[in-house]
């Protein structure tokens, strides 16, 4: 949580999109709710990461393609600062291509939106990502990934699970995390109770260094906690 959201509850926003008229009127929509204000905007990847680095801002709306460099780029390197630990990205684009879905979660986006999503469902998913709720639901997320990982299939896993030290237990929720339980599934499926299950998340996003539930499923994959399904999802 940034200094001003500790403060005043308060949501800090940046905007980075090359059309000038969408980020005004995504600040109108965001500014509308008390609870957000835009704090900076930015017109293309190299700006953002001026403006970001200057405002800390909670959320940032990310657009894809833009001069210079693009958003998938500028998400990479947000999300790999240190000083910007607790800022979460949103990328924005007006096309559903898996590969942007793909490449934003891989480089630390919270979630990932269509341009033409409802501005009620814009506000909420910004509150959300604040929340380090993922934009994804569980199943949805999985399959994702899934999709991802068969498409590098052969490249070898990047961590090696007991680097994490993680319990037990912690280990179990990670996998059935990976596999998109929800909470309330976890908890059903291991007889624990609900805020037992958000205890072991939270300490498995501290442990593995997780920004939110998003990179807990990558993490389950890329360890071999969690293994693809044969041709779950396969590129056509």
């Amino acid at each position: 949580m940034t200094a001003l959201a500790e403060q005043t509850g308060i949501i800090s926003v940046v905007l980075v999109d090359d059309h000038s008229l969408l980020r005004e009127s995504l600040a109108a929509v965001i500014n509308s709710d008390r609870r957000l204000h835009v704090v900076g905007q930015a017109s293309d990847g190299m700006e953002a990461l001026e403006v970001i680095g200057a405002t800390t801002p909670d959320v940032v709306l990310m657009d894809v393609r833009m001069p210079r460099m693009d958003g998938l780029e500028a998400t990479r390197r947000i999300c790999s600062d240190p000083g910007l630990e607790h800022t979460r990205v949103i990328v924005l684009s007006m096309f559903a291509l898996d590969e942007y879905v793909h490449q934003a979660l891989r480089n630390g986006a919270s979630g990932f939106l269509l341009k033409d999503a409802r501005p009620a469902d814009l506000v909420d998913a910004i509150k959300r990502t604040h929340n380090a709720e993922s934009l994804f639901a569980p199943s949805i997320l999985t399959r994702l990934v899934e999709n991802y990982l068969n498409a590098a299939s052969g490249q070898p896993t990047t961590r090696k699970l007991e680097e994490y030290r993680l319990t037990e237990r912690e280990t179990e929720v990670l996998a059935l995390v990976g596999r998109g339980l929800s909470n309330d599934e976890i908890a059903a499926h291991l007889h624990l109770a609900v805020k037992t299950v958000k205890h072991h998340i939270s300490h498995l996003l501290s442990k593995t260094s997780a920004r939110d539930r998003a990179q807990l499923v990558i993490t389950a994959y890329d360890t071999g906690l969690v293994q693809p399904r044969p041709g779950v999802n396969q590129p056509r």
